[in-house]
């Protein structure tokens, strides 16, 4: 299993850690950010596919800011996906 830990950009979380392994995700974390929401974002994503969940929430907006908590996760694990960190 492999870690990763992303600093957001424009979003009330301010870091997310989550890990991959098999292209799953699993122990995703939000430093911030609207407790429940995010904690039902990380409960319904553990053990799923990481492309998928990438498919999912990439391009999702927070109000009338460009990005949101769930599009930076995306941006993340697509990132990690690629080989980034």
């Amino acid at each position: 299993m492999k870690n990763f830990s992303i600093k957001t950009n424009d979003t009330c979380a301010k870091q997310i850690d989550f890990s991959l392994e098999d292209g799953k995700l699993h122990n995703i974390h939000f430093y911030g950010g609207c407790p429940g929401n995010l904690s039902a974002i990380s409960k319904l994503l553990e053990g799923a596919d990481a492309r998928h969940a990438v498919e999912l929430l990439k391009g999702n907006k927070c109000g009338s800011k460009a990005t949101s908590c769930a599009d930076q996760l995306a941006q993340g694990v697509e990132k990690a996906l690629k080989g980034g960190n």
